[in-house]
């Protein structure tokens, strides 16, 4: 049990600080990002927990997740993610791609693979080869790349909030324990805000 007042997770030992903040998308929320692999069994084992706290947050928190590249296949998985987003069939994709990857052990090694596998949700092998290597599924792919480089993960996943604050899973205690520090964050950054609008 903890004294009053005192705080429950501290700087360098459950969240590291950016040594460079962030810009965030949205200046008048507080940013919650997740950074995932397709290839990452944590990621995969985290998944459901996660996508149910960003369910719960609150209006003025802006939750999203975005596929961490930092080698050629997570480049190969970002184009995946990036693509079934632009083709409007992430519902379809996202869960079976994680599952076929990690629990299946499926070889997706390539756009021949991914093609295949899209395939089979009912996507035209067409129109997923044009929005595969389309300029704006590249861009997003580089953005993630770079947003990687700014972030700079121990690895994934891993929660950055508002730009400042990275949580990864060995200093947090595990994956749960993300998510506390994750809502001490973002109720720390409600706070400041509240207090600079005052």
């Amino acid at each position: 049990m903890q004294a009053d007042g005192a705080v429950p997770y501290i700087e360098g030992e459950h969240y590291t600080v950016l040594d460079k903040p962030v810009l965030t998308r949205d200046s008048n929320k507080i940013e919650v990002v997740e950074m995932f692999s397709y290839g990452c069994p944590h990621c995969y084992a985290f998944e459901a927990d996660v996508k149910n706290w960003g369910e719960q947050q609150a209006d003025d928190v802006d939750f999203w997740f975005f596929p961490a590249v930092w080698n050629e296949s997570m480049k190969l998985y970002a184009k995946a993610f990036y693509t079934a987003h632009e083709l409007n069939v992430e519902d379809k994709i996202h869960q079976p791609l994680f599952h076929a990857i990690v629990v299946e052990q499926k070889s997706i090694k390539d756009e021949k693979d991914l093609a295949t596998f899209f395939s089979s949700y009912g996507v035209d092998n067409k129109m997923f080869e044009e929005t595969f290597n389309s300029e704006k599924v590249k861009h997003q792919a580089r953005q993630a790349e770079q947003r990687v480089l700014d972030y700079r993960p121990v690895g994934v996943p891993e929660i950055v909030v508002n730009g400042k604050y990275r949580i990864g899973r060995m200093r947090a205690g595990g994956m749960k324990e993300m998510l506390a520090v994750a809502d001490y964050l973002v109720n720390k950054e409600r706070t400041r805000l509240i207090n600079e609008s005052r």
